[in-house]
């Protein structure tokens, strides 16, 4: 930072700045953590030796409030990856079982936005497919805020839930699947070389509400990558060009990820990992009926509360994922 041309270069002095926060604040939450350890430990032996129950619990409820604290901070010092600074992409697509299947993805993506919201991160709506009669066959949705790629890096995979079905007048169970697929907002800093006759571009009429321009107009851009067969859309700008320069900032993310993958050496690439999106997949399921429960399959971590988890409550269930990681 006392270079002389550190700020001529917005994108690096931006990171740079951003890192250098992230590691103040675990130093001084760590100072400030040892410094409330060292007066607890005192007025916890005068509580002692004056026999004062009060000033026991109030110690007690400080020592609760140390340790979330000191929780948090630990946390942080999980997400050292590359890419766990990264803004993220957040793709939801419903599996088989029709309009089921819908409801329940857009379910999903309304917990993902409820729970960037919570965090104050920010939020914006890349593309979207309705369903025929409710719910989204598939959206992206991009997330910005500090660390987002790190917190959720982890959701990807097949999501599953268990209820008693609003559109079946039967009031039968039903069992829905819908798959998440997250991956980072590549860094301008990293250079992803992508060949221009890899790729087919599509327009095609916005399906979404935007007014009349959206909808009478080729405004929506498709590309696909022919190597690697990755696919990305967008339809929310107004102009073609606009949502053609989102796309190419997604495929490159999507490669980037791809390449992320591959570094660490997990058995399932982009394409396999979205290829079934049923039974015997799931990483985490929600029952709603006969009783309730959601539990991640790759932890174990349970929450007898469903109805917060799918109201954005997502940290305890993400912290566990991050303790995981190797």
């Amino acid at each position: 930072m006392l270079e002389a041309n550190f700020w001529q270069d917005k994108d690096n002095s931006k990171k740079v700045i951003k890192e250098k926060k992230l590691f103040e604040d675990l130093l001084n939450t760590y100072k400030v953590s040892i410094e409330q350890l060292s007066d607890l430990d005192d007025l916890s032996e005068l509580a002692l030796e004056e026999k004062n129950d009060s000033v026991k619990k109030e110690v007690l409820l400080n020592i609760k409030e140390l340790r979330a604290s000191v929780k948090k901070n630990e946390i942080k010092c999980f997400l050292s990856n590359e890419a766990d600074p990264l803004d993220c992409y957040i793709e939801i697509h419903a599996g088989a079982g029709g309009t089921e299947s819908q409801d329940w993805a857009e379910m999903l993506r309304k917990m993902y936005l409820k729970w960037a919201d919570q965090k104050s991160f920010k939020s914006n709506l890349i593309s979207e497919h309705k369903g025929d009669e409710a719910g989204i066959k598939s959206s992206t949705i991009k997330v910005e805020g500090d660390y987002v790629f790190g917190w959720l890096k982890k959701e990807s995979g097949i999501h599953r839930l268990v209820r008693i079905s609003p559109f079946d007048s039967g009031a039968r169970r039903h069992t829905s699947f819908a798959s998440i697929w997250v991956y980072p907002v590549v860094d301008q800093n990293i250079n992803i070389e992508i060949i221009e006759k890899d790729l087919r571009i599509d327009t095609y009429r916005s399906s979404g509400a935007g007014g009349q321009h959206v909808n009478t107009t080729d405004s929506a851009v498709r590309i696909t990558h022919l190597p690697s067969k990755i696919v990305v859309q967008c339809q929310n700008e107004r102009s073609q060009h606009k949502n053609k320069e989102t796309c190419m900032n997604m495929l490159k993310a999507r490669l980037y990820d791809h390449e992320i993958k591959k570094k660490e050496q997990e058995n399932q690439n982009t394409e396999n990992s979205k290829s079934e999106i049923g039974w015997g997949h799931q990483i985490r399921s929600y029952v709603l009926q006969p009783y309730r429960l959601v539990k991640d399959n790759r932890t174990n971590f349970e929450s007898t509360n469903p109805d917060k988890v799918l109201d954005g409550e997502l940290d305890e269930f993400l912290e566990q994922s991050l303790y995981q990681i190797k």
